[in-house]
């Protein structure tokens, strides 16, 4: 072996933790969007994300990561989220909402 295994197992623990944080991220989506359909309240709240944004800018510096990396994976989190949110509240039926969320269409934000 080349040594390598123990980092390899630890960025594989990582890894999960990541996607676990994801889908959890997801999923408190997914009830946001239902608390903004039943309450008629805009998918869209542009002060919010640019809150988010600038939080996600400064903790990505925090943690020494390139700037342009954390500015794309915000990028690719809130587009993936509104698109859910967007499909979520759109929705005309229970078997829509209970649909996996395509969100492969860019948000309109």
């Amino acid at each position: 072996m080349s040594g390598l295994e123990p980092f390899r197992r630890r960025l594989d623990e990582l890894d999960e933790e990541i996607v676990r944080l994801l889908g959890a991220r997801f999923d408190t989506c997914r009830e946001i969007a239902l608390h903004k359909r039943a309450n008629g309240i805009p998918m869209m709240q542009p002060g919010r994300v640019q809150e988010v944004r600038a939080r996600y800018l400064e903790r990505g510096a925090e943690v020494k990561l390139p700037a342009d990396f954390t500015a794309a994976l915000f990028e690719l989190l809130i587009d993936a989220t509104c698109g859910m949110e967007d499909e979520l509240i759109a929705a005309t039926s229970l078997e829509e909402l209970a649909e996996p969320p395509r969100t492969n269409a860019r948000s309109k934000r």
